[in-house]
């Protein structure tokens, strides 16, 4: 067999930026020929490429992990699974199963949750848009409704007068915790006075009554004390409106914001090293917990863990379609996925496997999708070995995100599978085809293309 020629090029060695943690980390040769014991060869020859998948077992035990971790610390806690960090259906049913409750920021995400089986009163309702009517139907249905804005005490005042009832709410704040930037587009703040001007509203008017607070400082928090300094402000913000109006703060709803073991572009240090331990948060929360609350007091304690959860339990594989040499001298890659359905690489470096043994030298390259524009990048900078048209990388962690936010856009979204504690494997949303795309779309007659029209 002829071998196939390519025209040398000359290449400036670059050994990456000097740095106090050594050489470039961006180096790929690591094959992976399976997931959770089913071959990468018999899942794209079933379900094609591009192919999400998703580890019923990853995802089983990385919820264990943090329950086990904050409900030994702290014997009140409860999960709420974020929904828009991955709403599939199956991997909602797999977190409701180990014991979460639904967190949700929409009424879109209010309904998904219902369809599946969450009763009204296991859904937190969070999020800066609720309108009237799901409001009204949250209340009626006894979700833990968490205020964002005064537009919300007005809309949620009108839905009491209706319903003729006192409605038990909580109530969205947000403060100083030494993170920056500072999230303080969601809530109402704690450290100017907002917040309690909020309670006295409520107080005024008498038809809400607050009963719980949250808070959701950022997301991929790498300062475990961060969460102490939230904890340590939220309860004595509590405290202050317990004893000037004797409403009873009954849970304390911290968010979530935990990084999974993703590697964010423009660090060096990988994330094993740089991410802390889930028992690094819990101690950090529960000792603030224990130091800030009065004898006796146990109020429940609400985490809404997405990203560290679900994110290391998705993969995603894409083959390779073509390649190129670039005029700067780089090696472009075609793959059949691109940021319509990563869009999580515009922050992320993805760990990347082959799935063979590639023999060659390692040259600088970049990953391209299969969209025609010029910023469909998944990876650049990556030293990789010369791989031929077939051959399929597996980009990992990518199950946070990328199948809430991905795009219909050029291409179809392809299958998304789930492998089961058996090694099943289950397709848990199928691939579109052009009638997921027209079936909505409307054509009026007058436009109507007749090319047999003299």
């Amino acid at each position: 067999m002829a071998k196939k020629y390519e025209k040398p090029v000359i290449l400036k060695v670059q050994t990456g930026m000097m740095n106090k943690f050594g050489s470039s980390p961006y180096y790929t040769r690591k094959v992976r020929t399976e997931i959770d014991g089913v071959a990468i060869n018999e899942l794209v020859e079933k379900f094609g490429s591009p192919l999400f998948v998703f580890s019923e077992t990853a995802l089983r035990q990385k919820y264990r992990a943090y329950y086990n971790s904050f409900s030994t610390r702290y014997p009140n806690v409860a999960f709420g699974w974020s929904y828009k960090t991955n709403y599939l259906p199956a991997v909602c049913s797999i977190l409701h199963q180990e014991g979460a409750i639904a967190e949700v920021v929409s009424e879109m995400e209010y309904d998904k949750a219902r369809s599946i089986g969450i009763p009204g009163d296991k859904i937190i309702f969070n999020g800066p848009y609720k309108n009237l009517s799901a409001l009204e139907k949250a209340v009626k249905e006894g979700a833990m409704i968490n205020i964002d804005h005064f537009d919300e005490i007005y809309d949620l005042e009108k839905v009491a007068d209706k319903l003729k009832k006192k409605i038990k709410v909580g109530m969205r704040v947000n403060m100083d915790t030494g993170i920056y930037p500072q999230w303080s587009r969601f809530g109402l703040n704690l450290d100017s006075g907002q917040a309690m001007d909020a309670v006295k509203r409520m107080v005024s008017k008498g038809k809400l009554v607050l009963n719980g607070l949250h808070c959701h400082i950022g997301t991929f928090i790498l300062e475990p004390n961060a969460y102490a300094v939230e904890i340590e402000k939220m309860i004595k913000f509590g405290y202050e409106v317990e004893e000037k109006f004797k409403m009873k703060i009954e849970y304390y709803d911290i968010g979530g914001g935990f990084p999974s073991k993703s590697k964010l572009k423009g660090t060096y240090q990988e994330p094993d090293v740089m991410i802390p331990s889930v028992d690094e948060y819990a101690e950090s929360i529960s000792t603030s917990l224990f130091r800030n609350l009065r004898g006796g007091d146990l109020p429940k304690l609400y985490l809404e863990t997405g990203r560290a959860i679900v994110d290391e339990a998705g993969y995603l594989i894409t083959s390779i379609i073509a390649s190129k040499r670039l005029p700067d001298g780089r090696k472009s890659y075609i793959a059949d996925a691109g940021v319509n359905l990563l869009y999580t690489s515009f922050w992320y470096k993805y760990n990347i496997e082959i799935d063979r043994q590639v023999d060659g030298t390692n040259e600088p390259a970049i990953i391209n999708g299969p969209l025609c524009m010029n910023i469909d990048v998944i990876e650049e900078g990556r030293l990789l070995p010369p791989m031929e048209k077939g051959t399929r990388l597996i980009l990992s962690p990518v199950g946070a995100y990328n199948v809430t936010q991905w795009m219909q856009f050029i291409e179809f979204r392809p299958n998304v599978v789930l492998i089961g504690t058996n090694k099943e494997v289950d397709i848990i949303r199928e691939a579109e085809d052009l009638s997921d795309i027209t079936r909505r779309e409307k054509l009026p007659e007058r436009l109507k293309l007749n090319l047999n029209s003299p």
